[in-house]
């Protein structure tokens, strides 16, 4: 389903459990207040997966987000989440561990070697699990498709985003194990944007779901940059979005959980692919 932009569209990319910087991050937007609850008004942010895994609180991470999604709509405002690879990981290692407690299939092996956190398992409710398991592949917000990775493997799923999206949470809400393995694995693809080809996929995913410009997590900006260049980042190009495929890529995973100072808030301009208006990062607006 299209919908327009809200007033403010602001996109966060992965997270992976730096709680305390994502607040930060929030406050400085104006998106969350004081108390810790939405401030935002009428805008929308949507988080593009990646909630879990290598920092050190996952739990506070989703606890946080289906908050502000319950709190913005009393204000006109809206807060999307979307799934990112990391959820597929724990969901898979979380509904296979009372079936298979030898872990003989291998799932939270798999989670735990890509930073899978227990604490984080033990503190999430089945709730939260449901939860998760729900959220929405893509999201169309008039001129940008929204998704977690710079891959191509989303147009396997359905011919548009109301087919892929309940695709995808089909393969979350069984319990075969080749299922999830292969869901998985397809986010093993990363950078085909940036690839050899990349501006001719990206417009091919575009023309299929919608949009003019794409934006995405997944691949953090200096490994996106050392694609593009070959090299690292010039200047204080690693702490800021990448702009690239001619113009039909946006990458915003600035690697929150990784260094400190790291990680960035961007708010969306209704033009495509020139609307990147404002950042907000560890250094404020």
């Amino acid at each position: 389903m299209t919908e327009a932009p809200a007033r403010a569209l602001w996109v966060m990319g992965d997270v992976h459990g730096a709680l305390e910087p994502l607040r930060r991050l929030l406050e400085r937007a104006g998106l969350l207040g004081a108390a810790g609850t939405w401030a935002g008004g009428d805008a929308e942010l949507v988080f593009l997966g990646d909630y879990l895994d290598r920092g050190p609180d996952g739990a506070g991470v989703v606890r946080l987000v289906r908050a502000l999604e319950a709190q913005a709509p009393a204000q006109g405002g809206r807060v999307t989440a979307l799934l990112g690879n990391h959820e597929v990981m724990f969901l898979a290692a979380a509904r296979f561990r009372d079936g298979d407690p030898r872990d003989r299939l291998g799932f939270a092996l798999h989670w735990e070697g890509n930073g899978g956190q227990p604490h984080d398992l033990a503190a999430l409710t089945p709730d939260d699990l449901d939860w998760l398991a729900a959220r929405p592949a893509l999201a169309r917000r008039g001129r940008w498709l929204l998704l977690h990775a710079d891959a191509a493997f989303y147009a396997a799923l359905g011919p548009d985003l109301d087919t892929a999206n309940a695709e995808a949470r089909r393969r979350l809400s069984g319990l075969d194990p080749a299922t999830w393995t292969a869901f998985s694995n397809a986010f093993v693809e990363r950078l085909q944007f940036a690839a050899p080809g990349g501006e001719a996929r990206a417009g091919a995913l575009l023309a299929q779901f919608g949009g003019e410009c794409l934006v995405h997590g997944h691949t953090p900006v200096p490994l996106l940059w050392e694609a593009l260049l070959g090299d690292e980042p010039p200047g204080d190009l690693g702490n800021a979005p990448v702009l690239y495929a001619g113009g039909r890529a946006v990458g915003v995973d600035g690697a929150l959980a990784y260094r400190p100072g790291a990680g960035f808030l961007l708010r969306l301009g209704e033009r495509a692919p020139a609307g990147v208006v404002t950042l907000v990062g560890e250094g404020g607006v």
